[in-house]
């Protein structure tokens, strides 16, 4: 396992110190990139969705993010983790053994699907918990711009926005979803959403699954009836 000296400290990103904050931009890009020369390696023969060229905006979110609070995510969601202070160490594991879609871990209410816009309307539940439970911990969802196309996203802001409850949903734009762009979807069509719905766009560093070469995943004993993911 690789040394880090901000991911895995227990420091939470609002604390951090200028110093310490270019520490964690490079600290992720190295994370992804090691993950990246692994799945190269053929040592992790599952869908592994990368993150890259969203650091600092990422970082700024999180600078809001108490530690209280919950994190929900979708399919490309190893920044999200490690940011909200998981374990960079068993991110990795989980990684490697197929649930880098579906990461769970309890301790820092953290919580992803592959199901696209499937998050929302879990989220929309526990903000309205909280909020009936007079709590002051807030969620986070996060989704790409595939899943603001999903209807289940909608009625999930409109609840939210209606009764006021505790979530901010953030849309992660990389103008793609699979690899189709918004203009091939939908058009011009731009829609405007309320105060509950925030916005950030990059330029993704990655393709949308692994990193754009072709592997040979036999060559470490795995068949094709064997590459899948398991929720061990």
């Amino acid at each position: 396992m690789r040394n880090y000296s901000v991911l895995g400290s227990g420091k939470r990103v609002e604390n951090l110190k200028e110093s310490e904050i270019k520490s964690l931009e490079k600290e992720l890009i190295d994370f992804e990139s090691h993950i990246a020369e692994i799945w190269e390696a053929a040592k992790i023969p599952y869908a592994v969705h990368l993150s890259g060229g969203n650091e600092k905006q990422l970082i700024e979110i999180f600078k809001e993010i108490k530690k209280e609070d919950y994190i929900l995510s979708a399919h490309r969601a190893q920044y999200h983790y490690l940011l909200a202070g998981g374990s960079p160490e068993n991110l990795e594991k989980m990684i490697l053994k197929g649930n880098s879609m579906h990461l769970f871990d309890k301790s820092i209410n953290f919580l992803t699907s592959a199901i696209v816009a499937g998050m929302p309307a879990i989220a929309t539940g526990i903000a309205k918990a909280l909020k009936e439970k007079k709590k002051s911990n807030k969620v986070w969802c996060f989704v790409g711009d595939g899943a603001e196309d999903e209807g289940h996203f909608y009625e999930a802001v409109r609840y939210v926005d209606g009764w006021q409850l505790p979530c901010t949903f953030i849309i992660e734009d990389n103008n793609r979803s699979v690899e189709t762009p918004k203009i091939e979807r939908y058009g011009k069509s731009n829609m405007s959403w309320p105060d509950c719905v925030r916005r950030y766009k990059y330029v993704t560093t990655y393709p949308h699954v692994g990193t754009g070469k072709l592997i040979d995943f036999s060559k470490n004993g795995k068949s094709d009836g064997e590459v899948g993911g398991t929720l061990t």
